[in-house]
């Protein structure tokens, strides 16, 4: 579902970019739930924590390096540049009616000394 690629990929650059709230209120449904195991599951809790997030330590830019859809589902990897650090994050949406319902998200601090030749992208 293209819409929701779409969705998911605004959702990304505006609340990874400062606008928490209004990120949320377009993008999430009301019964969101959330599987960071730094917070509770819950809608608010994932909301404050990205607002916080922003405060402390904003990111600078986010660039969705690929995107995958397969029914209801999915899947992007980012690149988000930090002002300390660059990190390749996973984010895994479902979708209920264009609406974010669930999110998983994995990420990675980029070593610049990686023996990798491949890059993490």
């Amino acid at each position: 579902m293209e819409k929701n690629r779409e969705n998911a990929i605004a959702f990304l650059k505006a609340a990874g970019l400062g606008k928490v709230d209004e990120a949320f209120n377009r993008y999430v449904a009301p019964h969101f739930i959330h599987h960071n195991q730094y917070f509770d599951g819950s809608r608010e809790s994932l909301r404050n924590a990205m607002a916080e997030a922003h405060q402390e330590s904003p990111n600078k830019s986010i660039d969705i390096k690929q995107s995958f859809v397969d029914g209801d589902t999915i899947v992007t990897h980012s690149y988000v540049v930090k002002e300390t650090m660059e990190i390749a994050v996973v984010h895994i949406f479902r979708f209920e009616e264009h609406r974010i319902a669930e999110l998983w998200d994995l990420g990675q601090v980029i070593d610049k000394d990686s023996p990798n030749e491949n890059g993490l992208f």
